[in-house]
Formats: C-alpha cells, structure tokens, sequence
C-alpha cells in the first residue's frame, strides 16, 4: 500500500498514478474522505475518553445531590464513547479496505498507455535466417514430441488442458535449467530457497495477488489456503511483520517452486504446446532493500536476466512495460522476452519488477536504521520460468534433423551432452 501521508499532501500524484494505469481515480477523494473520518472520529473518541476520565474523578468526590446528576452525565458519555469508538473503527476498517485497493505510486518514467504500449530498450543477440540456412522450422511441440520431451496428449487425459509431462530429455532440460539458474543466483550471492507452494490469505494479499490477480489465483476452500503463482509470494512474505537491521540489507533470495495459474482471460490463447500452463516451475530472484536502493537494485535484476538469457545463447529484448500492464504492485517493471521463431515474434521469458514500500507496508515489513524504523523496498525477477525457456531453447536451438543443440551453459547438467537427439528417426 502506499503511504497515506504521501496521499494526503500530493493527492494530485496518486490521481494521475491511477489514470497512467487505467484505474478508478475517484477511488483517491473516496479515500481521502474515509482518511479525513478516521482521524476526526479518533479525535473525538480520544476527546470523550478524555472527559469521561476526569468525570470518573469528579464522582466519588461529589456530594449526593451532585452525584446522581454526575452518574447520568456518565451514562450518557458511556453511549457517546462507544459510538465514537464504532465510528472511528468504521472509518478505519473502510480506509484500509480503499488503500488495499489503490495501485503502487508509478515511476515517473514508466510509458503510459496499455499493453502494447511499451518501450524497447534493447535487443540482444542475432536472430537466425533458417531460409537461408535451407530448412523451415519446427515448433516446440513438435521439437518436444520427436525428442520424446513433452507429452501434452496424456497431461490432458490425467489433468485438463494446459497441463503437460515432460518425459526423458525434457524432463532433464528442466533438472539442467533449474541446476544452472540456481548457480547462477548462488554465485550472485543469492541465498537457495525452497519455498511453501501454498500460503495464507494474508501472504496472498500482502503481495498484492489478491486484487486485480484474483481471477488467476487457485484457491482451497476448505483449508483457505492459496496455491503460488510464483515464488514472489512466499519469499515476500517470509520476513512478514518482522523488523530487520539496516547492516543486514540487501538481503537476496533465489527461491524455487511449483508455479500455479488460472490464466483466466487467456482463452484461444497459446493453447498449443507449454508456453501459457496451468502449473510450471520457476526460479525466481527476490531482494530486500533500502528504500533509496530500490532503482539501482531493480537494475541489478535486470542485469542478472540478461546475463541468464545471453548464456542460454537466446535473441531476445528489454522492454520497459507500460502503465496499463504493470500489476497493482509494481512501480515500475522491465520484461526481457525471447524471439520465437515460429511464432515470429518476441514473447516474455522473464520479468523483473520494484515494488518500492508497496508489499512492505502491506506485510509490515520494516528496517531499522539507527533510532529510526521505517519500510523497505521489495523486488522481484524471474530468473527461469521453465517451460517458456524450454520452448524458447527447442525452436532457436533446433537442427534440420530434428535435433537441439544445447547452450554450453547447460551441458555440464545434462552429463556433457551437446546435442538432443530425436528418440526415433
């Protein structure tokens, strides 16, 4: 959540926050009139309590005459202290419940607009000609199906659509890919984590999945317990209502885990082959920082995205994701998508997003920098979400044959293998 003092003194900022994100703006005045009501209704219960304390003294002291008019000013300050109190917990109630609602503060840099509206900042690596080298290419599936990797037939018989086994090679691509990223964010000076795959409601809302993310999100009623759909979740909330010390920051977690997703809305999208699952895994990068190394930090998990794609010798480009597409908890989010190319175009393999205070105030989350106690930044990266790389690797590594080429990064975890052999000719 934001902060409410920022709220109060520059509303104008929040307003045009939430128009760049294609939000209620009227949600601001309806929570600056619910704050306005906490804080007189607080003031006046505090006022009665107040009186109702000094009239507490006034009684025993008072002569039988005064006492009984005493007694029923007291009864009556009875009711009004308890109506105060009604209405300053009212009030409170529906100003938290509007400032859960309210988006991250965005980056003044950010590119207003929708989805399609973002900005390219890079492209790296060469995009290979296949006409020229003689051969049309495979798509991921069916790269999948002759190497024996992926079975996506017998996921729907066992789970439904948007389900799939990865089988022999696929199976290890996915060991060798988690292997690598793992040792890539260790060497970083990330500290390994194998985090809970179902979490509480409130770890779910902290990190801000419960708002307009709802409709992605699986949920066990029974048990009111959330299934991930990333590791982001539990590592936010891993330091939940805790206060750290100043000299311990950054703290840098790469967290492994089974990823869960509706993908609702996404109908007669992607339905072929693994890019867009119910269920995948990912390793994914998490950070604590001071609230003025957020931006550089934010930089920091690029540069380790970039690096991971680079290694796994993939073209691919950073864009600078536009206001309409952020997530309510991001202030700012860079995604690095890989050329496909069957489907001729770049498609987003990770993501990296500042969270600034937003998860720390909603989690409680707090640093101690000398006598002063404060919220921190959070930050999140996708270092591998795993089938997208594989699809990515299958249909840009790809030989005439048939065959994959391993990245060299990979090949120490797949026992030195360089190629990917179909498993029938």
């Amino acid at each position: 959540m934001i902060d409410l003092r920022l709220l109060r003194e520059d509303p104008d900022r929040v307003r045009a926050s939430q128009r760049a994100r294609g939000e209620d703006v009227a949600l601001v005045d309806a929570l600056l009139s619910a704050d306005e009501r906490r804080r007189s209704s607080g003031v006046r219960f505090d006022e009665l309590r107040n009186e109702q304390k000094q009239l507490g003294k006034l009684i025993p002291k008072a002569s039988a005459d005064e006492k009984a008019e005493l007694l029923k000013q007291a009864e009556q300050l009875k009711a009004d202290v308890k109506s105060a109190d009604a209405e300053r917990d009212a009030a409170d109630a529906e100003t938290q419940e509007l400032l859960l609602r309210l988006g991250n503060l965005v980056h003044p840099d950010v590119p207003v607009g929708g989805e399609e509206d973002f900005v390219t900042l890079e492209t790296h690596g060469t995009i290979r000609d296949f006409g020229a080298e003689g051969f049309e290419p495979k798509d991921h599936l069916e790269l999948g199906q002759l190497l024996g990797a992926i079975d996506v037939e017998r996921g729907a018989k066992v789970s439904g659509s948007r389900f799939y086994f990865l089988t022999g090679v696929g199976a290890l691509l996915e060991l060798a890919l988690v292997n690598a990223a793992i040792a890539q964010a260790t060497e970083a000076g990330f500290t390994p984590m194998l985090t809970p795959a179902l979490v509480r409601p409130q770890s779910m809302a902290g990190t801000g999945f419960l708002g307009q993310a709802a409709q992605d999100v699986y949920h066990l009623d029974n048990d009111d317990l959330y299934l991930v759909g990333t590791s982001e979740v539990a590592l936010a909330a891993y330091h939940m209502d805790e206060i750290i010390d100043a000299e311990r920051l950054p703290l840098r977690y790469a967290g492994f885990s089974p990823c869960f997703r509706r993908e609702a809305g996404s109908h007669g999208k992607d339905t072929k082959g693994i890019f867009r699952v119910h269920q995948f895994d990912k390793v994914e990068m998490f950070s604590y920082v001071a609230p003025e190394d957020s931006e550089a930090e934010h930089q920091r998990l690029l540069a380790w995205e970039k690096q991971w794609l680079t290694s796994l010798e993939l073209p691919f480009r950073v864009i600078d994701v536009a206001t309409g597409d952020l997530g309510s908890s991001a202030a700012r989010k860079f995604d690095c998508e890989a050329w496909i190319p069957t489907q001729g175009k770049y498609r987003e393999l990770t993501s990296t997003s500042d969270c600034t205070e937003f998860q720390s105030r909603r989690l409680s989350i707090r640093v101690r920098d000398g006598k002063q106690i404060k919220p921190l930044a959070t930050l999140n990266g996708t270092l591998c979400a795993v089938p997208r790389t594989i699809v990515a690797i299958l249909e840009n590594h790809q030989l005439p044959d048939g065959s994959v080429r391993v990245p060299e990064v990979l090949r120490p975890y797949l026992g030195g293998r360089e190629v990917l052999e179909p498993v029938s000719r």
